[in-house]
């Protein structure tokens, strides 16, 4: 008895072809979320500034690289010093502010106010924000306790993430009919 396999060929060459087909499946579904999170960043930062020049809403960055393990990684961060005072507030006001942060994210507060000169900020914060002013030796500082927490990265991967499943499904489905051709 003899068993002849029509389709073999062609069969092995659709196999070889699948773990391409699905790395870029995982990496276009991996910058669609990644997009679709820093958007979503942007938006809330935008919709919470009271005093917008652009600067923090225009340091927000992404990426998508394969990590020195081979694996897809999607990345969204924002590269002003300032986000992270905004996310997590600071001072005790911040401390005190409710915040939902990341497991093993524990951020350290000052605990007392603080003092910075006028002239170090080009904005007056006492008109948009109601910060204090007080002279010492004839020099004007803004006496602060801190700012609340606003935070707009962690909601924002939350909102972002939960969709992450569905677009995966997606992806891997399209580049399967795609790429096998089926």
């Amino acid at each position: 008895m003899k068993v002849t396999i029509t389709g073999l060929d062609r069969l092995n060459a659709k196999l070889k072809k699948l773990p391409t087909t699905l790395e870029d499946a995982v990496f276009d579904a991996t910058f669609e979320i990644v997009e679709d999170i820093q958007g979503r960043v942007e938006s809330k930062l935008n919709s919470s500034i009271y005093y917008n020049r652009g600067g923090l809403a225009g340091s927000n960055k992404n990426e998508v690289v394969k990590d020195s393990e081979g694996k897809i990684v999607g990345r969204v961060w924002n590269d002003d010093p300032v986000s992270v005072f905004r996310e997590f507030g600071t001072g005790p006001v911040g401390e005190a502010s409710p915040k939902d942060l990341p497991e093993g994210v524990n951020p350290v507060y000052t605990k007392e106010a603080w003092f910075f000169p006028v002239d170090a900020v080009d904005i007056d914060l006492t008109a948009i924000y109601g910060m204090r002013k007080i002279t010492i030796q004839g020099k004007e500082f803004y006496r602060t306790s801190g700012q609340p927490a606003r935070p707009f990265m962690y909601p924002a991967f939350k909102e972002g993430i939960d969709k992450a499943e569905e677009v995966y499904k997606e992806h891997v489905q399209k580049n399967l009919r795609k790429g096998l051709g089926q």
